[in-house]
């Protein structure tokens, strides 16, 4: 049996989870809603506090989205309580960022700016501190939030020669050497 599937989800004070007919569970909680369609093999039952999932048979493709409906529903869980958060650094002399309302315009070093629209659930933030320099993401779909961060990067991703670019906070880049000398 799957040891992540086989394990309850624990339901803290103030999140609501439900699953209908079709098998969609629901989760809503203090920083909003989250609903997503479970495989029709799979079984959701909301017991009490706890959320437990099983499969009917220990087929390989039931085996493997045992774990993963289990994993997708703590996600969701865990989304509308705290939130999923990811912290981007800038590096590159004359590259920043500010904010345009909710929108994040980027100066990286083009001859033009480039401005990242922020879609619904998720938020951008500047530390103070950072100059423009750091990026904060934050929302509560962790699959949005790791797919705006890379979005982001992707505009300007680190280069293996000096460095500089968009990058993920602690992410190591390894650079190469330049030209071989005389």
């Amino acid at each position: 049996m799957s040891r992540i599937g086989r394990k309850p989800i624990a339901i803290p004070a103030g999140v609501t989870v439900t699953v209908d007919d079709a098998n969609v569970v629901t989760v809503k909680g203090p920083k909003g809603t989250l609903s997503e369609k479970i495989h029709a093999g799979i079984s959701v039952k909301v017991e009490g506090a706890e959320v437990n999932v099983t499969r009917p048979n220990d087929e390989k493709e039931m085996r493997s989205l045992h774990g993963l409906s289990r994993t997708l529903i703590y996600n969701m869980v865990v989304g509308v309580t705290e939130g999923y958060t990811k912290n981007l650094e800038v590096i590159g002399v004359g590259y920043r960022c500010e904010m345009k309302g909710k929108d994040l315009l980027m100066h990286l070093g083009y001859s033009h700016d480039v401005l990242v629209a922020a879609p619904a659930g998720i938020t951008f933030a500047i530390p103070a501190d950072s100059n423009g320099l750091k990026i904060t993401i934050t929302g509560a779909n962790k699959q949005q939030v790791g797919q705006i961060a890379a979005v982001v990067r992707g505009k300007r991703p680190p280069e293996p020669y000096h460095g500089k670019g968009v990058r993920y906070e602690g992410e190591f880049v390894r650079s190469k050497s330049g030209k071989a000398g005389k």
